[in-house]
């Protein structure tokens, strides 16, 4: 069985998460939560935490950008996929596996194949037993004690690897069901490893189906790290609907490194679905200000395709969520680099020149296009940081590879300042260039843009996708969508919304679920229609009778 999307929350998860937030408020709040100390001696192989951060063998900071792959279900697609995932830019590929519980096993001359593939294409491999998905609300999950012991005897597989694969001991392995169960399970499955001798960095997925929205793994966080004898831990949240606004992201991520207790976002999406819109652009953007790692979900092979980066494992096939991913702001080739142990250190010491004073064109209400002389260096430019100024405080906002960029998420009718670094491959940075100042434009009346896509099609029928995006500052409540297909295409079945059509002309109205769209959120609305050999994509979309971008 293929994992499709995150298990649905009960109905009264946001009230409730909302009262359980005012109960451990302060649990782990960068203001005032002491910074854990590193327990132990660690070891001084491979990767490890340093001062609440990942880093290599050689003490360089590895902020990890990659994805998901489904191997255990297809073990077919392990070499194909891994050299598509590194071409994209990925310097990290998170491996499902499975101990035997649920699946069949990955045995030993498998794995070993995984981390030769991983060493290959120059990834660095989080290998994960999925089989714990769920425990204690799925029936058909297995124990963290079962996966630690699958990778006790995996141990001569996986001894000498230390500075390129990272073990995870369970995939999301605690349900809704009781998770105040996950600590101790938790803490005991570490510590059986670490008594085995694992030395390598060891990550722990959250309760919840991995998106801790009782608290759990954060009100826990300090007592599971120190049982850890070595200090090589880090937690993994999984962001999916729970994670819907900008403050609960900011909230959750700042907390754990204030008290500089290591975290990477193990698993995320950002198609809306029945249980809410996740925000994806926050979750990268933060991820990239607080220089922590992320992963998202998946590669492709999903039973609903809504979260394949790529369709049939062809990146040929990107779809618009791989779009975002890989090169959308604050994306992977925008901000992943290529752990040093495939390549070695470097004597470089010379930083670029700083690059020319910013010009801006293409000014919106919620967006800025920024362009640059680009600067030079003795070896090459790796690319460029683009921040905003405000008094003495610099905010990274964007970044790229080449001499200007797109900087999203602004708020109406509002100035800003910003400025470029430039930075080479081996890290160093230029003087900061001089500022550019922008006033955004006011909001117009139903800002909107639309992306309409074809899933699948077969003779006479096909399945298609709308994502319907609000680029205002206020919420669009009740809203009604319009748009007409040209050659003869009727909508049968929808799911997201209703639609009504009269001949060419498509009215769609929202369900309960997709009644909201937030500012800077989206909802996403599929069909089931038929058609004739032409299948032409609407051009044109109203929101509430305005005209929304299309794409």
């Amino acid at each position: 069985m293929r994992r499709t999307r995150k298990s649905p929350l009960t109905t009264f998860l946001a009230g409730l998460a909302a009262l359980v937030g005012l109960v451990v408020l302060g649990a782990l709040c960068p203001g005032t939560a002491q910074a854990a100390q590193e327990p132990g001696t660690r070891a001084a192989t491979g990767l490890h935490i340093s001062d609440g951060r990942l880093v290599e063998g050689n003490g360089n900071d590895f902020v990890m950008r990659g994805v998901n792959h489904a191997h255990t279900w297809y073990p077919s697609r392990l070499g194909s996929s891994l050299a598509d995932i590194k071409a994209q830019g990925a310097n990290t590929v998170r491996v499902v596996l499975s101990d035997g519980h649920r699946w069949t096993a990955n045995g030993a001359s498998d794995v070993a194949d995984v981390i030769a593939q991983c060493k290959a294409d120059k990834l660095i491999c989080v290998l994960e037993v999925h089989d714990t998905t769920g425990y204690g609300e799925d029936s058909a999950a297995g124990t963290l004690d079962q996966a630690a012991d699958y990778w006790i005897g995996l141990k001569n597989v996986l001894a000498g690897q230390e500075n390129y694969i990272i073990i995870n001991i369970g995939n999301e392995p605690w349900g809704n069901t009781n998770p105040d169960g996950w600590t101790a399970p938790t803490i005991a499955a570490i510590q059986k490893l670490r008594g085995a001798g694992f030395q390598h960095t060891i990550m722990v997925d959250a309760p919840n189906w991995g998106q801790d929205w009782q608290q759990v793994m954060r009100t826990n966080a300090r007592s599971v790290y120190a049982a850890d004898t070595t200090g090589n831990l880090v937690f993994s949240i999984h962001m999916y609907s729970v994670f819907d606004t900008a403050a609960e992201i900011t909230d959750y991520l700042n907390a754990f490194v204030g008290a500089k207790l290591p975290i990477v976002i193990g698993e995320f999406g950002g198609p809306a679905d029945q249980w809410g819109d996740p925000d994806e652009d926050t979750m990268m953007a933060t991820a990239e200000q607080l220089d922590i790692g992320y992963l998202a979900w998946s590669w492709s092979g999903n039973t609903d395709p809504i979260l394949d980066l790529v369709l049939n494992f062809d990146p040929a096939q990107m779809t618009s969520w791989g779009r975002r991913i890989f090169n959308g702001a604050n994306g992977i080739a925008q901000t992943a680099k290529e752990a040093t142990v495939f390549g070695g250190g470097s004597t470089d010491t010379q930083a670029p020149t700083a690059p020319g004073t910013p010009a801006a064109s293409a000014v919106t209400a919620t967006s800025a296009h920024l362009t640059w002389t680009a600067s030079a260096d003795n070896v090459g430019v790796a690319g460029y940081d683009v921040v905003r100024v405000s008094g003495g405080t610099e905010t990274k906002v964007a970044a790229a590879t080449g001499n200007s960029v797109t900087v999203t998420g602004l708020t109406a009718s509002t100035a800003y300042s910003f400025a470029v670094y430039a930075r080479d491959a081996a890290g160093n940075r230029s003087a900061r260039s001089a500022t550019v100042s922008v006033t955004t434009t006011a909001t117009p009346a139903g800002s909107c843009s639309v992306g309409y896509r074809v899933v699948g099609d077969w003779p006479g029928g096909f399945q298609g996708e709308i994502a319907i995006r609000n680029t205002g500052t206020s919420a669009v409540t009740g809203w009604k969508l319009g748009f007409s297909f040209a050659d003869g295409q009727t909508v049968s079945t929808m799911w997201g919304g209703t639609a009504a059509q009269s001949g060419g002309s498509v009215t769609v109205a929202p369900v309960s679920y997709t009644n909201t769209i937030p500012a800077g959120g989206s909802v996403t609305v599929g069909f089931i229609g038929s058609k004739g050999t032409t299948n032409t994509a609407p051009g044109a979309f109203t929101l509430n009778g305005a005209s929304c971008v299309n794409g």
